[in-house]
């Protein structure tokens, strides 16, 4: 007889509870032979999930996603706890010493009236938390798992507030327009192809452009990641109308003429 309490409404401790006898020895075949590896990726999904939550403006689905990502919290306490490392509580002390630790301005007597000034104590803060003796290392501590427009975003973020003064706009944006124009160049010339060498020099080339406006971002105050979510919805909204479009003259979008086909990619583009 399974030893637990049905309730109308359950707690952290009950989900706590859940969590460890689905890893017991009676509970679920799948749960209970899951590792940190195998469940890593459920991790990412469900934080993009907690995302899209918030980007659709629903606080019901915001909700649900957020207990999925909790769950995924405790699933990996829960393997840690049988493991004899840490568990749930510990990973709650954990957290709660950090917040307290890197707000002084709330918990101690330092003054940070403005949010550059808690964002400068709170760098600081982490710093010297993580043994970091250069402002290059809180560079290299930025995750490489991050989406690259994250990471370099940050990365420009942390540079910046180190004290390197990386350019205004119109520097960024002249750069861009020269990395854009030494592309056209390569890729109109005679040399262009599909060489290995080519590629990889273009591929360097695109990768200096996008570390820009991720540097733009910054100076904007933009945020790359949305912007890019945006953009790509608008771009998936165009393509269905035009799909439709051609579902309604009965032809498949495969089917339709060259220059249906161009008409096709310019209404699209255009909508961006």
């Amino acid at each position: 007889m399974l030893d637990f309490e049905f309730k109308n409404r359950y707690s952290i401790d009950d989900l706590l509870t859940i969590m460890k006898i689905l890893r017991s020895e009676n509970g679920c075949p799948w749960d209970k032979v899951q590792t940190h590896e195998s469940i890593r990726t459920d991790l990412i999904e469900e934080a993009y999930e907690v995302c899209e939550g918030i980007d659709a403006g629903s606080p019901a689905m915001l909700r649900e996603e957020l207990g999925d990502l909790l769950m995924q919290v405790v699933f990996h306490s829960q393997i840690e706890t049988e493991q004899g490392n840490f568990n749930f509580d510990d990973v709650c002390n954990d957290i709660c010493q950090k917040l307290i630790y890197r707000h002084p301005h709330v918990f101690g007597e330092v003054k940070a009236d403005t949010e550059d000034e808690v964002l400068k104590n709170w760098d600081a803060l982490k710093k010297a938390g993580k043994h970091q003796e250069t402002f290059t290392e809180t560079l290299e501590s930025v995750p490489k798992t991050f989406p690259a427009l994250l990471r370099g975003e940050k990365v420009c973020k942390r540079a910046q507030r180190a004290g390197l003064p990386i350019d205004s706009a119109k520097d960024c944006i002249d750069r861009i327009r020269n990395g854009l124009d030494e592309l056209e160049r390569d890729v109109l010339s005679d040399n262009a192809g599909e060489h290995s060498e080519n590629i990889a020099h273009n591929q360097q080339i695109l990768g200096d452009l996008l570390l820009n406006f991720c540097n733009l971002n910054r100076i904007l105050k933009t945020d790359g990641e949305k912007a890019l979510t945006y953009s790509t919805n608008r771009f998936i909204m165009a393509f269905r109308a035009i799909e439709n479009e051609a579902v309604e003259k009965g032809v498949a979008l495969d089917k339709l003429s060259d220059d249906e086909l161009c008409r096709m990619a310019k209404f699209v583009f255009n909508v961006l």
